[in-house]
This record gives C-alpha cells, sequence and structure tokens, in this order.
C-alpha cells in the first residue's frame, strides 16, 4: 500500500493527479524541468526534483531518472497522467521491476493496446468492428506501407502507433503526397513519443469520433461510464467534448459499451482507459484506438456520472475493487469542455507564447476549471500550449450551452492570444446548437471569420470608444470653473475662522 506518489507529468493533468492524492490522503512529489522551475503543480507538491533541460526527450521522457527520484524520493507508486510516458509498455515494466505500482494498466495492455496497429489485431479477433488500415503486428517499412496503401484507397490517414492527441498523424489525399507525408509523420511521432512506427488507416468522411470511458479492476470487473462526443476537432486535435453525445439513441449507446467493455476484456485490462469509435451516418461503428491511460476530456464523463476517475484509478493500482457496478452508472444531466490553448485563432492557430500577466477564470454553479498556470506563468514553445480546461455543466444540453457561453465571456486571460473567441464562435454555430456536426466540421464547413460576420470589429470598437474619449473630453473643456473669492478651500477657510474666534 503506497502513501506517496510521483507524478510522471505537467501542467493542469500534473495538478489534478495531485489534489486526488491530497484528497486520498496520498504524498506527492513533482518532477519538472528547467522550463518549468516555477510551474504550479512544483508549487503544489510535497517534494519536487528537476529532471533536466526544457526539451521533452532530456526530462519529461527520461524514464530511468524519474524511476530514479521516485526511488530517492521514497514514493512507492508513479502516476504518468497522459502524454509523454503514459503509453509506453517499457517504462510500465521499468517502474514494476524498480519494485513501484504503476498506476494505470498492465504493460502487457498496453503493448496490446497502446500500439494502435497490435490494437486493431487484437480487437478484430475479439469480433470488434474495425476501421479499415493495415491489419497485423509490428512496424511496417516505408515500401510496405507505400505498397499496401492503394489497396485501402484514398483518403487515409496516416498515424502513429504511440500515443495519441494527433500527433504522428497526417491525411494523405493522393498517392503523391504519401512519401512526404508519411516521413513527416514518422519524425513527429518519434519526437513525440520515442518511437516513429506508423500504419495506415482508411479515413471515413461525416463520422462522429464518439469514445467510451472504461474502468476495470485487478478482480476482473470491467465496466463503462458512457460517452463522450469528441467530433469537433482541428488537425485530429479535439478542441471541444461534452457528455452524453447528442447522436446516439439508448439502443445504440447500449451497444457500443458492451463492445467496449468486450475490447478492454480482450486484453484483460486494468484500470482506467478509454474505447474510441467511429460512427458513419448509418450508425454502424468502428473501433477506431484504445487510449491507455487518463484522457484530457475525463473531467466531462466525472461531471455528468459523479465518478472521480483518477481517485479510482489510484484505488485500482492498490489493489481494491471497482466501487460501481454497471448498473450504479447513471448520466445526470450535459456537461461541455472547452480546451483553452495558447494560440491565435485568427491566425491559423499559431502557438502563442509569453507570460500570462492576468488570468480571471470563471465561477458559478456548474463550472470547472482545471488549469496548470497563474498570473506571472511563462508559456513556453516546448510544450503543448494548453492552458486550462473549462468545463460547465447543466441538466440539459441548452442549459449547459448557455452556461458555457457565460464562462467564457467571464473567463479573461492576458499577456497570450487564446482560443477562447473560436469556441464562442462555436457556441453561436446553429450546426452545433443542433448537435450536425461530424470531424470534418470545423475544417471543412466552419470558418471564425465567417461566424463573426455582422459583428462589431476591434477597429469598430476603438472607433467607438475613441468617439466617446473625444465627446466627454470636449465637454470637460466646455465648462468654465469659476475659481473661488478665497485663496484656499471652503474647509480650511472654517478652520481658520474657528480657531480666530477660540
Amino acid at each position: 500500500m503506497f502513501t506517496k506518489v510521483l507524478i510522471a507529468n505537467r501542467g493542469e493533468i500534473a495538478v489534478r493527479i495531485m489534489r486526488a492524492c491530497r484528497e486520498l490522503g496520498i504524498l506527492t512529489v513533482a518532477v519538472y524541468s528547467e522550463a518549468d522551475r516555477s510551474a504550479l503543480h512544483v508549487r503544489l507538491a510535497d517534494e519536487a526534483y528537476l529532471l533536466g533541460p526544457a526539451p521533452a526527450r532530456e526530462s519529461y521522457l527520461r524514464g530511468d531518472r524519474i524511476i530514479e527520484l521516485a526511488r530517492q524520493s521514497g514514493a512507492g507508486a508513479i502516476h504518468p497522467g497522459y502524454g509523454f510516458l503514459a503509453e509506453r509498455d517499457d517504462f510500465a515494466v521499468q517502474v514494476e521491476e524498480a519494485g513501484l505500482a504503476f498506476i494505470g494498466p498492465r504493460p502487457s495492455a498496453i503493448a496490446a493496446m497502446g500500439d494502435k496497429a497490435t490494437a486493431r489485431a487484437t480487437v478484430a479477433a475479439a469480433g470488434v468492428p474495425v476501421v479499415p488500415g493495415t491489419e497485423g503486428e509490428g512496424g511496417l517499412r516505408d515500401e510496405e506501407i507505400l505498397a499496401v496503401a492503394p489497396s485501402i484507397g484514398f483518403p487515409l490517414l496516416v498515424k502513429a502507433t504511440a500515443g495519441g492527441g494527433g500527433k504522428g498523424m497526417r491525411e494523405v489525399n493522393t498517392p503523391e503526397e504519401l512519401p512526404g507525408l508519411l516521413q513527416a509523420a514518422r519524425r513527429e511521432a518519434e519526437s513525440a513519443f520515442g518511437d516513429g512506427n506508423v500504419y495506415l488507416e482508411k479515413l471515413l468522411t461525416d463520422a462522429r469520433h464518439i469514445e467510451f470511458q472504461i474502468l476495470a479492476d485487478t478482480q476482473g470487473e470491467v465496466i463503462h461510464l458512457g460517452e463522450r462526443e469528441c467530433s469537433l476537432q482541428r488537425r485530429h486535435q479535439k478542441l471541444l467534448e461534452e457528455s452524453p453525445s447528442p447522436f446516439l439513441d439508448d439502443e445504440l449507446r447500449q451497444r457500443m459499451g458492451e463492445v467496449a467493455c468486450k475490447a478492454a476484456r480482450a486484453v484483460d485490462y486494468v484500470n482506467a482507459g478509454t474505447i474510441e469509435f467511429l460512427v458513419d451516418r448509418e450508425r454502424n461503428f468502428y473501433f477506431l484506438e484504445m487510449n491507455t491511460r487518463l484522457q484530457v476530456e475525463h473531467p466531462v464523463t466525472e461531471m455528468v456520472t459523479g465518478v472521480d476517475i483518477v481517485k479510482e484509478q489510484i484505488r485500482i493500482a492498490r489493489g481494491r475493487k471497482l466501487r460501481y457496478a454497471q448498473e450504479d452508472i447513471r448520466s445526470n444531466g450535459w456537461a461541455i469542455e472547452c480546451r483553452v490553448n495558447a494560440e491565435d485563432a485568427y491566425n491559423n492557430f499559431l502557438p502563442s507564447t509569453g507570460k500570462l500577466t492576468m488570468i480571471t477564470p470563471p465561477t458559478g454553479p456548474g463550472v470547472r476549471v482545471d488549469t496548470g498556470v497563474y498570473p506571472g506563468f511563462e508559456i513556453s514553445p516546448y510544450y503543448d500550449s494548453l492552458i486550462s480546461k473549462l468545463i460547465c455543466w447543466g441538466e440539459t444540453r441548452g442549459e449547459a450551452i448557455l452556461r458555457m457561453r457565460r464562462a467564457l465571456e467571464e473567463y479573461r486571460i492576458l499577456g497570450v492570444k487564446t482560443n477562447i473567441p473560436f469556441h464562442q464562435s462555436i457556441l453561436d454555430s446553429t450546426r452545433f446548437m443542433a448537435g450536425q456536426y461530424d470531424t470534418r466540421f470545423v475544417e471543412e464547413r466552419f470558418s471564425i471569420t465567417e461566424a463573426e460576420e455582422g459583428k462589431p470589429s476591434h477597429a469598430d470598437i476603438a472607433a467607438i470608444m475613441a468617439t466617446l474619449v473625444a465627446h466627454r473630453l470636449g465637454q470637460q473643456a466646455s465648462q468654465i470653473v469659476r475659481r473661488g473669492e478665497r485663496d484656499t478651500s471652503n474647509w480650511k477657510w472654517v478652520g481658520r475662522w474657528e480657531r480666530m474666534h477660540r
């Protein structure tokens, strides 16, 4: 039974895990790079240790160094969060060999499901439908990929076998594009995950991206916590998530949940994970991949089910049985999450770096903000641009949308550009309000500039303000203030008069 946990991550997810540990009475250990020396997760931890230079390869991807610091600090377990080493089975093996608990799935499950190509083969053997693509296990050479691509058909996706989050992924529309995009995907995957292996997958158009949250304990109990709608994406990076999905009905939800649990049982899965599906217009669903880790968007599930997923992860890692059966899980209301990133929504979403001079987060009923920054913190170019996750809950989808609009309006961040205007435009979109969107909506059928047509521009607002200021100054200049007959104020004059007549 461990009483101290090292969090092998940074930013908002490290802060989120620390808060769960604190509520369970568990001490926390933070690790940080030179760029994160003053980060919030470092300040909140009971102990903190320097990993190395700013580049992730020299710090947060140094599994040997992280295990060494865990031993040095006396931590009994390591929580990897998401990204970095979270889906590296070799790291999980090293953690267990060091006599530490890994707060996540078994290495065998990470190997089977964390490697996307292997995961496809595994679930297909269990009878789960998969998106057409390169079948089989193991890494494919460039010449093998180029040879098999025409049989899959274009358009298709080149995807990293390790990791996720849109990294190491490229969309290929013609055979001529494939060689260059293949190399680009390999380079990005190698940089992000330390593994340059990729595979091919048919690109389904007009599809919805829907995922199911899984929890499984060491006693063999597997349950799902319902679905999350993750179709609003840009460059395969999720931007906004909601739960439940406005697309699913009860019958389809039940079938997909059962298949998700079946896929998890196929690899004897333990701890928290996510089964991702693509659902076409005819409501046929296909296994996409399994994320063998905590998801960025897990708070929307927590808001509608009341289950603290991070706490359950820790309890499962301690060998405890799940506190819930499938019939205990009830979805209450609706939750929406907006990822607030440091990027310029008006300039092709270019990353924005700099010091955060002011932050005023929204508050009120049904509003939650998960963040790892504070006023004065420096947004560096070395890591993901995520500033915070804004989650709003409502009794209905309409109430959740209205509450999110209000919260985004209240949110004030100065020092860097953010994508808050983008989220505001999405929430005002009639297609979004009607739930009529898919994975191609943002890139093909939505434009923030078009969405804001008819609204006053920044130049118009500046001109109006300048006119008001000039009018006010003119009014003040036209007022003649006559000087008093006395050389001082009436208060001083009365004081002098009183002293003279005492």
